[in-house]
């Protein structure tokens, strides 16, 4: 396989220089880029290599967003008391996953280093692994690095792949590189699959039987909202909404879903005139253009990030929550909750977290980043996903009539959750193993 590594480590430069305008201007949109840059290659500030110098296992967790940044908390949460000696160093790959790598490390006592991941460079990763020295390298979902996992195995520093999944979608795409897959796979030391049909497909791909296991999906093992969130948002909104408000919300909405959710607000307020909806878009940088698709239709709205927008005169229609963070308040808020990148985009976004509170969820017919986790709600009739806008309109009027009905589905969702947690705990366990091999 040299040649192969030769080739990928001469054009992984020609491709970033190729990519290197479009990143950088996706970074200047939603800010942070120039902050800590230099983490990018590698480059950590003597503070991090002096804490993590300190007596005790060093446990590296990647994770490459904010999405696999929550797994990633959680399963630092669990290792915590399991290792009590360990320090942990949490990356991640945007700044958005960096902020919130950034609060866990504020609210870990010292255990917790958040840095950028490096680029999956030689030279950089070599300085990366000089600078953590990891004792044990976790990889969140279905990261692949070809450098850094060769270093790993180089400096004999076993790996765990933790909610590991391959979607068919992207099961279709690894199949034209298994020549790769094939070589890399067999690298992991233990592979944490979320579902029998994960495994399956790492195993077509080249993982080896005895280091995969099924643990179950670790976004079940969320806890609710933590109050003071739940306590601002419903606070937030009774400074714009009436007392006797209907609260809708479109969570992790994508271009075309808020215009969408906004014609069906426009129809179903006829209805349901107590109705108001809260829109907190995917990505907070898009503030403007969902702003302006409010404004268009005329109706009045409250803009969080604005103080100037916060209580319009005879209050708000609806509510624009632009501000990073606050999504779970908002989900434990609302009544009924439409969770997004799901009718248009393909993919969807997390289910479970307005699931966690016991709320009547629905989404578009695109859940490919969720297969078993729709396949587990559905069967349990704890979540409506429709085929299409007109199926979606459709659900929400019929949930939003029937208060009894939309208070069932949420109680079943919320005990599916409660049921299906508990893989985070054994993919802690696994590191554990991994750790006292290292030491043998």
């Amino acid at each position: 396989m040299t040649a192969l590594w030769c080739l990928y480590n001469f054009l992984f430069p020609i491709v970033f220089l190729l990519l290197l305008p479009k990143y950088l201007l996706r970074m200047a949109k939603r800010g942070g880029y120039a902050k800590d840059f230099p983490e990018r290659f590698g480059s950590y500030p003597p503070l991090v290599k002096e804490k993590l110098s300190a007596p005790g296992p060093v446990v590296w967790v990647q994770a490459v967003s904010v999405g696999e940044i929550g797994i990633a908390r959680s399963f630092i949460d669990a290792l915590c008391p399991l290792v009590p000696e360990a320090r942990f160093v949490l990356s991640t790959n945007t700044s958005t996953g960096y902020a919130l790598a950034k609060k866990a490390e504020a609210a870990s006592q010292g255990r917790v280093e958040a840095v950028y991941f490096p680029l999956d460079f030689p030279p950089f990763v070599r300085r990366a692994f000089r600078a953590i020295a990891p004792d044990l390298l976790v990889l969140v979902e279905n990261e692949m690095w070809p450098n850094v996992m060769r270093r790993a195995v180089a400096e004999n520093v076993p790996m765990l792949l933790v909610n590991a999944r391959i979607s068919e979608h992207s099961f279709r795409g690894y199949r034209k590189i298994r020549f790769l897959t094939r070589d890399l796979l067999p690298k992991l030391s233990r592979v944490c699959a979320q579902s029998d049909g994960d495994r399956e497909r790492l195993l077509a791909l080249g993982a080896r039987a005895e280091a995969v296991e099924t643990t179950g999906s670790a976004k079940y093992d969320i806890p609710p909202t933590a109050p003071d969130a739940a306590a601002k948002a419903k606070a937030y909104l009774a400074g714009i909404f009436p007392p006797d408000a209907l609260v809708a919300c479109g969570g992790s909405t994508w271009p075309g879903e808020e215009a969408f959710l906004l014609d069906w607000f426009g129809e179903a307020r006829k209805k349901f005139p107590h109705l108001r909806l809260v829109l907190v878009p995917r990505h907070a940088e898009r503030r403007g253009e969902v702003a302006g698709e409010i404004a268009r239709r005329g109706f009045r709205y409250a803009q969080k990030s604005l103080p100037e927008k916060a209580a319009p005169e005879g209050g708000a229609d609806v509510a624009l929550v632009d501000t990073t963070g606050e999504l779970r308040g908002f989900y434990a808020a609302s009544d009924l909750v439409f969770v997004g990148k799901s009718l248009f985009e393909k993919g969807g976004q997390n289910p479970i977290e307005p699931a966690a509170d016991g709320k009547a969820v629905i989404t578009g017919p695109h859940l490919e980043n969720f297969p078993a986790i729709r396949e587990d709600f559905l069967a349990a009739e704890a979540m409506r996903v429709a085929k299409d806008g007109t199926g979606v309109r459709e659900a929400m009027d019929a949930l939003l009539a029937d208060g009894a009905a939309r208070e069932a589905m949420g109680k079943r969702a919320r005990d599916l959750v409660r049921a299906k947690a508990g893989a985070t705990r054994k993919m802690a366990l696994r590191a554990v193993e991994l750790l006292h091999t290292r030491r043998a």
